[in-house]
């Protein structure tokens, strides 16, 4: 491998000019940067990314911490993040902090050690989560999704309460009245806030709720199939669901079919999050769109204006959903 001592030996110039080159830190001829580029380009030389973050106190890293990267809703978000990222100039490092809080602040500290400019942080919203962050506020964060508390930074997110309270409310205007809710772990953020415009929106039209109609289970596929199989077993079955997260959806749909349920003839569905999935589905799963590319792209302007030395007041910014409709939701009989 080519070394810098032998890119500026071949270059007829000294170690410090071809520095000075890669790094942009002084102001170099053009003909002498030209020649130094192209014996870089000819020995296929790469600098030192280590060397020059010691040398700039800038590695044009970013790292990015989310929950499951497995959920292609947060795969999609981690997508649409990588693309804003690289074309400001940046690179991510993706820790995945499904497992808990150990696992997180283990992530947090290796972040830190390969220094990064700046943290997206995608939050689970555990309790345990809480008290590690504040300690690590040496560089700029963003968070995306929901904001811990006690943590001074930024935060982009979409409002959740207002997508469950809009499917649901589409339900009810489809002329259902006895309608079921199928969500994560009660005491996720993400499911509170979601169920909370689903009991909003049930409330509002003065609709009843039996205690066994709001049905909670692991946000997974297996989850939501689970919980259909629970809702659909029972004597009298509610005519719509509204499904807090797509992958549950798809596994409600599933049990539907094994229980020769017919959707949306005899029961509409509506999730969360519109994965790419979703319109495949079958039938196409109406469901909750955030806006996951505006979210990522903004919550990188953000943090790169802080990294770059930015002084303002933080900002929380909420964006819009958008409920987008299918063909799993349908009047009832």
């Amino acid at each position: 491998m080519a070394t810098m001592k032998q890119v500026a030996e071949r270059a007829g110039v000294s170690i410090s000019t071809v520095s000075h080159v890669i790094n942009k830190t002084r102001v170099v001829s053009d003909d002498v940067r030209q020649r130094v580029l192209g014996i870089i380009d000819e020995m296929h030389y790469i600098p030192s990314a280590v060397a020059r973050s010691l040398k700039n106190d800038k590695t044009h890293t970013i790292g990015v911490l989310v929950p499951n990267s497995s959920n292609p809703y947060f795969a999609e978000l981690i997508s649409w993040i990588e693309d804003a990222a690289f074309e400001l100039g940046y690179n991510i490092i993706l820790c995945n902090a499904h497992g808990g809080a150990q696992k997180q602040a283990a992530y947090l500290r290796l972040l830190m050690e390969k220094r990064i400019d700046g943290l997206v942080l995608v939050a689970s919203g555990a309790d345990d989560e809480q008290d590690l962050l504040p300690r690590h506020e040496a560089v700029p964060i963003v968070q995306l999704e929901r904001g811990l508390p006690g943590l001074d930074a930024d935060l982009v997110l979409a409002g959740q309460e207002e997508g469950g309270y809009e499917a649901t409310r589409h339900l009810i205007e489809l002329g259902h009245r006895d309608i079921a809710c199928v969500s994560g772990p009660a005491d996720l953020p993400r499911t509170r806030e979601r169920v909370g415009g689903f009991l909003r929106a049930m409330a509002e039209a003065g609709l009843a709720l039996p205690p066994d109609h709001v049905v909670h289970e692991e946000f997974t596929s297996a989850g939501g199939h689970a919980a259909f199989t629970r809702l659909l077993a029972r004597l009298r079955r509610p005519t719509a669901v509204f499904v807090t997260s797509d992958l549950m959806a798809l596994g409600g749909l599933c049990a539907a079919g094994a229980a020769g349920v017919r959707v949306p003839a005899q029961l509409s569905v509506v999730g969360y999050d519109d994965i790419a999935g979703a319109p495949y589905a079958l039938p196409p799963l109406t469901t909750v769109a955030p806006p996951k590319r505006d979210m990522a792209r903004l919550a990188i302007d953000l943090l790169i204006d802080r990294i770059r030395g930015v002084h303002a007041p933080l900002r929380s910014t909420a964006l819009a959903s958008t409920l987008v409709v299918r063909a799993s939701t349908a009047p009832p009989l």
